[in-house]
């Protein structure tokens, strides 16, 4: 099925710094998207970025991704960082986040 790794859990930031996180996905789509959220302490996840084949290397407010097909990596990085940069963020195969499992 699909699935997505990611560095987990809430990331905190050194000012400055440069931020990168890890993402790897499994799927048996072709032409995968892919998309990063943000979200910030008692907030929703905000969409950062959207990548697919034919964007493989989206960018926004500083962020960037790279879609790496080989290697079904869709790493995050920030050059510098700053600390309202600090959050939860999640690596999707979808452009929604679901709390928990959901049927469709």
């Amino acid at each position: 099925g699909d699935s997505v790794n990611q560095t987990e859990g809430p990331v905190t930031v050194s000012e400055g710094a440069l931020l990168t996180l890890n993402c790897t996905y499994q799927t048996a789509s072709s032409a995968p998207y892919l998309f990063w959220y943000i979200q910030h302490l008692n907030k929703a996840p905000q969409l950062l970025l959207k990548g697919s084949m034919s964007e493989q290397n989206p960018k926004s407010k500083g962020f960037e991704a790279t879609l790496v097909k080989r290697d079904s990596s869709f790493h995050l990085q920030k050059q510098a960082v700053q600390a309202s940069d600090s959050a939860v963020y999640h690596c999707a195969l979808r452009d929604t986040v679901t709390q928990g499992c959901r049927g469709s």
